[in-house]
């Protein structure tokens, strides 16, 4: 009987939707045939931008589509991501849907990447561009970051003639976990001097869970009566999560806020919580410790997965591609001293280091469909009407591996990107996204990827491991990782061996 009420709830709750809502707005932009209640559903498989790419080869690159009772706009060239992120369309498109994830780790909608357009937007975006992503704040934990990539190099197995094997899905990501904490607190969780082996392990697992759960998708999104009943164990899962999470934020700012009222810390030695304790003193009601504990944490989620993931991705192109690593080698011996480790002060003389990261950027963008945005009034997309409560998703990555916008598209060619040094490119290249929400911390992904995937070349021969190709299937999650960790070879390079011995 339950069943009968619940599947008579869902259709009555369907035909509201398809017959009142969407009839009534006319010039709507192509939409595949939809099944009763699940919409588009069945047209999607487990890799959402390339089943996405798939329907937009037969119906256009501007779809309308139902994920369950939820409308989903779909750009995928360049104009329309233009027309939808800036120009007259960019304070609309400015909101963000209100998925669970973002009401339970994102202090109900309140953290920037899960905040609606408005004030409280507006300030923690400006705090973040000004105070904690800053070019100068920034630059000025460029020594944590060089510090933390020679640690990487020093534990790195190759040392030596002998080719020795490495996995490198867990080194990118004790990197850039080390680097994010020690710029954030001060502290470091895998290596050498970790003070508090039982913190950081729970802190590990904290990070690790955040990333499996941000990849799942909750069916409560698309069919909102099955909040009603509950289904799964989804939301409880992410609810444990949140309270282990709140705990363990509250608690590094607990410990920095014991330390400054002992002594005045130096400006070379303060964190981003100092940063934020700071304008707490001055603005209380405001700079609540939850704000601080949501700023604390969208850094840890946005700078570590990102950016380690890329990395994984390089790599696994570069030994597929072992005369890129020569031609990269070969920049780099001719820029950087020998008997030097090269440092940020360096990055800029290696254009070619730079193509690789960006043509990495262009084949595995780690948001391949950016994070979604939401109509906040009724609009009109490349001629077609979008109403207001749309979620809009672009797919980066088939506008970045279109072949009508990309010379051999899936083939890894980083002197592609040697005519568009400096340069976006317009809308065909964009995988930090673009307009009001695009991400604030391309700066600092920036600075870390180059040194670390600059210092790894600079110091080791890299060979696959046997004959085979390295496995480029994709995993499944927001970041787009990779479905096998990657495992290669390396061996020092014999230019280098003095300086190896000397780090």
């Amino acid at each position: 009987m339950e069943i009968i009420i619940c599947f008579l709830l869902f259709l009555s709750f369907f035909l509201f939707h398809k017959i009142f809502l969407s009839k009534k707005i006319k010039n709507l932009p192509p939409s595949p045939p939809s099944v009763p209640i699940i919409g588009h559903l069945h047209l999607l498989n487990k890799s959402l931008h390339r089943s996405l790419a798939t329907i937009t080869d037969k119906y256009g690159p501007i779809l309308y589509l139902w994920f369950g009772f939820r409308r989903v706009l779909v750009v995928s060239t360049p104009l329309a991501v233009e027309d939808c992120l800036t120009k007259k369309n960019d304070i609309v498109f400015a909101n963000r849907p209100r998925l669970l994830i973002g009401k339970l780790m994102g202090n109900d909608y309140s953290d920037l990447p899960w905040a609606p357009y408005g004030q409280n937007w507006r300030n923690q975006r400006r705090i973040s561009t000004s105070e904690i992503l800053s070019a100068n704040r920034v630059h000025s934990y460029s020594d944590i970051r060089f510090d933390e990539v020679r640690s990487m190099i020093k534990r790195l197995p190759g040392h030596g003639s002998n080719y020795r094997t490495v996995e490198m899905k867990s080194m990118f990501f004790e990197l850039t976990l080390n680097i994010m904490m020690r710029m954030i607190a001060g502290k470091r969780y895998y290596g050498e001097h970790v003070k508090d082996l039982e913190e950081a392990k729970k802190f590990q697992e904290i990070v690790k869970d955040t990333f499996t759960l941000s990849g799942a998708s909750y069916i409560g999104d698309f069919f909102p009566l099955l909040n009603l009943i509950g289904v799964g164990g989804f939301k409880k899962r992410l609810m444990t999560l949140n309270g282990k999470k709140d705990k363990a934020t509250q608690d590094l700012i607990e410990e920095r806020r014991s330390l400054r009222s002992g002594f005045t810390v130096e400006e070379k030695d303060k964190t981003l919580i100092d940063v934020l304790l700071l304008l707490q003193e001055t603005e209380p009601d405001y700079y609540t410790d939850e704000i601080i504990r949501g700023f604390i944490w969208v850094m840890v989620a946005a700078g570590t997965d990102t950016s380690a993931g890329t990395m994984e991705w390089a790599m696994s192109l570069l030994v597929n591609n072992p005369h890129v690593i020569k031609k990269a080698q070969a920049e780099i011996d001719v820029h950087v001293e020998k008997g030097r480790l090269l440092d940020e002060s360096d990055i800029n003389k290696l254009p070619y280091l730079h193509c690789i990261i960006k043509e990495t950027l262009r084949m595995y963008p780690a948001g391949p469909l950016l994070v979604p945005h939401e109509s906040s009034e009724d609009c009109v997309v490349g001629g077609f009407n979008v109403p207001r409560g749309t979620m809009l998703l672009a797919n980066i990555w088939w506008i970045q591996n279109d072949p009508k916008l990309w010379d051999e598209p899936t083939k890894f060619k980083p002197e592609r990107f040697e005519a568009l040094e400096g340069t976006r490119d317009g809308f065909k290249f964009m995988p930090f996204g673009s307009g009001r929400r695009g991400c604030p911390g391309e700066g600092l992904a920036m600075a870390v990827v180059p040194l670390a995937l600059g210092a790894l070349i600079q110091c080791f021969d890299w060979e696959r491991i046997g004959e085979e190709m390295v496995d480029m299937s994709e995993g499944l999650g927001l970041t787009l990782p990779k479905a096998q960790p990657l495992v290669a070879k390396c061996r020092t390079r014999q230019s280098v061996l003095n300086l190896i011995s000397q780090l």
